[in-house]
């Protein structure tokens, strides 16, 4: 649900990867893929019309042969193979290598499904940095919209090992798992990992299929031509540059002759407030409730030992509702832009020193009240081990009060582009199965949520030809403070909408995920037992 600022680019209905002489194949068809295994390998491709292809499998010796077709298009079917690997296939003159046979599932979602293994490190940096796997991969689609039409091949890709060098991109939850997975049966695990954060359901689902919904269909067709986009994103890149403009050009924080971000800028006149428990991104000054749009300044003074400031530190700041950049001792040490991501930011040896040193913080906030999110992290780690607490008093001034932000399209959000662009040239590739992990961004209209997921899984089965093709739906996960007891029954009522569908279908399993939240994060860290409660179920219904 993390809403970046994002460039979405178009993607072409007929993007070509490396040739093959003239003949050429999808992205997904490459060195170190995992094919179904107890289903034959299915390649296609383009190439010039009445062209020979010839295709074969390391394992026999009879080649497969066809032509492309007067469209460009051709397609074969090889034999089986076995579970293992690694194979080679070789395609006219050229040859596929580090093939293995193994289960491939279809990973797919939005942020909880995205949410890379470099997000969850707090929680499983030792079992991460100490596994290594090459018979898991994952194929990671590349991000990108669809507005006329079905594509016929993703964006450049190519499949990855679980390596040290690859593991920080794979989804946290297909990473855990497929390593309970392989861990059981040996069997190499193919990831294809297709996924974005803040989807709704029907910008994964087919545009013949909406039309059951003309008002989502309508939503997509407003946007279809390209050059309304394109001026879209143009005047809203020139708004966000004006606004920044005024911004950064009028906030003293930065524009004073002693920045307030400096260690030796004069704090002793600023207000005092608990960095938790007080609402400093209301406007206090003027006795209101109202959030104050701009910047905020921040500042915290900690005095440390020799010893504590030695070697590098690790300053942690929970998470902000708003975008951040954190300075100590008046030298920046990293920012992020939105809200959801830990703020986890490395102090360089030489930046602490002994007595007092000065954690500054520069908040903005477009929309909305900023603020930090409770029962998270806000501590020094210091080299020795220490841990220093954050919590409690700071200093707080506005630096620049702003109108709101201006508006950002998120263009993937947007009905059918997805399926089109992301799910459909994967329907040629057999999968085991669909893991599917969403729905926060659906609650809003959850009435309809049971009609639309149950249209989308009816959709993908037609367009891989399997009726019967498993999905392993991922109930949501608990959020929200137990005092918003109406957003608590909203997501309550969703994840019944969830379990409804995987009652009315004979072939959807609910996947247990509610008592695995944290109320305070919309991602949370313990993907490793939700990773371990999918393989049960994937090996439950395959035994």
């Amino acid at each position: 649900m993390a809403k970046k600022h994002l460039i979405t680019a178009a993607i072409a209905l007929f993007a070509i990867p490396a040739s093959f002489g003239a003949v050429t194949l999808p992205y997904i068809i490459g060195d170190g893929m995992v094919v179904q295994r107890n289903h034959p390998v299915e390649l296609w491709g383009w190439g010039e019309p009445g062209e020979k292809v010839s295709a074969r499998l390391s394992t026999s010796k009879k080649a497969h042969t066809t032509e492309v077709d007067t469209d460009g298009k051709w397609r074969l079917t090889l034999e089986t193979l076995p579970a293992g690997g690694p194979y080679e296939i070789t395609i006219n003159d050229k040859k596929i290598g580090n093939v293995m046979s193994g289960d491939v599932f279809l990973c797919s979602g939005q942020s909880n499904m995205e949410l890379p293994v470099s997000r969850v490190m707090d929680m499983f940096a030792d079992e991460v940095n100490a596994y290594e796997n090459r018979n898991i991969r994952q194929f990671l689609v590349p991000q990108v919209t669809a507005f006329h039409g079905r594509a016929d091949n993703t964006a450049p890709a190519e499949w990855k090992e679980c390596t040290a060098q690859n593991v920080m991109e794979f989804s946290a939850l297909a990473y855990f798992f497929a390593k309970e997975l392989n861990a059981g049966s040996g069997i190499p695990v193919g990831i294809i990992n297709s996924s974005w954060g803040g989807t709704p359901v029907e910008a994964w689902i087919s545009e013949p299929t909406l039309s059951a919904w003309p008002e989502k269909v309508a939503q997509k067709k407003i946007y279809e031509d390209d050059g309304y986009r394109d001026r879209t994103k143009q005047l809203e890149g020139e708004n966000y540059y004006r606004w920044n403009l005024e911004l950064d050009g009028t906030d003293p924080g930065l524009t004073s002759p002693v920045k307030w971000y400096a260690e030796n800028a004069d704090d002793s006149d600023w207000t005092a407030v608990d960095l938790v428990n007080t609402r400093w991104g209301q406007d206090y000054e003027r006795g209101s409730y109202r959030p104050v749009n701009g910047a905020h300044w921040l500042r915290r003074h900690v005095n440390l030992t020799a010893a504590q400031a030695q070697g590098e530190a690790t300053l942690r700041l929970g998470c902000i509702e708003g975008a951040d950049s954190a300075y100590v001792n008046g030298k920046f040490v990293g920012t992020v832009g939105y809200q959801y991501p830990p703020r986890i930011y490395k102090v360089p040896a030489g930046t602490l020193h002994e007595g007092d040193n000065v954690v500054a913080v520069r908040v903005i906030s477009g929309s909305g009240e900023p603020k930090v999110v409770p029962e998270k992290p806000y501590k020094l780690l210091t080299a020795i081990g220490d841990d220093i607490s954050l919590e409690g008093e700071w200093r707080h001034r506005i630096g620049k009060r702003m109108p709101q932000g201006p508006v950002m399209m998120f263009w993937h959000y947007t009905p059918v582009v997805l399926y089109d662009a992301m799910i459909s040239p994967l329907f040629n590739y057999p999968v085991e199965g669909v893991v599917w992990y969403q729905g926060e961004s659906n609650v809003g209209n959850r009435e309809q949520y049971f009609d639309l997921l149950g249209a989308m899984m009816a959709d993908w089965r037609a367009g891989y030809g399997e009726p019967g093709l498993p999905f392993y739906i991922v109930e949501l996960a608990d959020f929200l403070h137990p005092s918003d007891t109406g957003g608590r029954t909203a997501w309550a009522e969703m994840r019944g909408e969830q379990a409804k569908v995987a009652d009315a279908d004979a072939n959807a399993v609910l996947i247990k995920n509610s008592d695995l939240g944290e109320w305070n994060d919309i991602h949370p860290l313990d993907k490793k037992t939700l990773g371990i409660r999918v393989a049960d179920a994937v090996k439950a219904k395959t035994k």
